[in-house]
């Protein structure tokens, strides 16, 4: 078995001034870029070894072993997935104070577990490796987990509360769509600031605009791409 990183679809929630952070390491039922997808369960077995032996999995920095940037405090499963929380050792480690500031002005919005797959099996209608016992040897800060997928639940969660998202987030999922930061920047100045809160609850559903926002940007790099 080999060490094996799966960056799903998962975001850090918040931060505080302390540097106590929290998230999701992992979501049941999604299906990464190498497709593997973790069922409710799977990290049982490592928590339980956790637990017993009193130490949680290591809180790395990019998965470099040589980075260690805090520590994990509470880790659990529930329906949603693996719900993680740590602190950042600010005052003892550089990389740690980076990492907050990082986190704080959402340039660093994702978590990345590594693991060792110890039972799964293939998915026949997709194809897709289903892990349902999980070795659980890290979890680390990244830049890169599955950053559209994160934004795109903001964006979703903004438009049920009656509000447009912020321009930043729409500019973040813009860009991991493909565009530029010119072409993003254009497309929002184009037509997304003429909106309104009224419009938004007004739409017929939060779901129906994160499609049409999916469907647009497809067919963009689409047209692009020929």
């Amino acid at each position: 078995m080999s060490d094996t990183i799966m960056n799903a679809p998962v975001q850090i929630a918040q931060v505080n001034k302390d540097g106590v952070f929290e998230g999701y390491a992992s979501v049941f039922g999604a299906t990464d870029s190498v497709r593997d997808k973790v069922v409710r369960g799977a990290f049982a077995h490592s928590l339980k070894r956790a637990k017993q032996s009193g130490r949680l999995p290591a809180l790395l920095w990019q998965h470099d072993s040589c980075e260690p940037i805090g520590k994990w405090i509470e880790m659990r499963e529930d329906t949603y997935g693996l719900y993680v929380k740590g602190i950042l050792y600010m005052n003892e480690i550089p990389r740690a104070r980076q990492a907050y500031r990082l986190m704080q002005e959402e340039a660093l919005t994702g978590l990345s577990i590594g693991f060792k797959a110890d039972k799964s099996y293939r998915e026949a209608e997709t194809g897709a490796r289903v892990l349902t016992q999980i070795h659980l040897l890290e979890i680390s800060l990244v830049t890169f987990p599955a950053l559209q997928s994160a934004r795109i639940h903001k964006i979703r969660k903004s438009f049920r509360s009656g509000h447009l998202p912020d321009t930043r987030s729409l500019e973040g999922y813009l860009r991991d769509a493909g565009f530029s930061r010119k072409q993003a920047k254009s497309m929002i100045a184009a037509g997304y600031k003429t909106l309104n809160a009224r419009d938004a609850r007004q739409n017929s559903g939060a779901d129906d605009v994160i499609a049409a926002l999916r469907a647009c940007t497809a067919q963009i790099q689409s047209a692009i791409e020929k």
